[in-house]
């Protein structure tokens, strides 16, 4: 299994007792969250060192629609994968094996992190 996986479950299982519909949404949707925000970090780094090397490989407008069609895939790739078959076989690895799970709070504010990085890299 994956980090994205584990990371995926941990949402998942805490969400699963309050939200017992909901829960592979939300747990779908944190995780895309998440890949997409790490892109955006990625993104705006390479963005930064890139200029100031004085590269020109393409436009913003381009970058942007880039980054754009790329968070439609993760989101779809991620629908796809955790809302069927490979879920539950998944689910019941990690249920055998009783891997770790981290906090809720520490997930959220991983998330926060990685946006609040990705702007502050846009706006420098």
């Amino acid at each position: 299994m994956t980090t994205f996986d584990t990371l995926f479950f941990s949402v998942f299982n805490h969400y699963k007792t309050t939200y017992k519909q909901k829960a592979n949404t939300i747990a779908v949707v944190y995780l895309s969250l998440l890949q997409i925000a790490l892109i955006l970090v990625l993104g705006a780094f390479f963005s930064i060192f890139l200029e100031q090397m004085h590269v020109n490989t393409f436009s913003a407008s381009k970058g942007w629609t880039l980054f754009i069609m790329t968070s439609v895939f993760i989101y779809f790739r991620n629908w796809i994968v955790y809302s069927g078959r490979k879920r539950k076989v998944l689910n019941a690895k990690t249920n055998k094996n009783k891997q770790t799970t981290y906090s809720i709070w520490m997930l959220w504010l991983l998330l926060l992190g990685c946006i609040s990085l990705a702007i502050i890299l846009l706006n420098a």
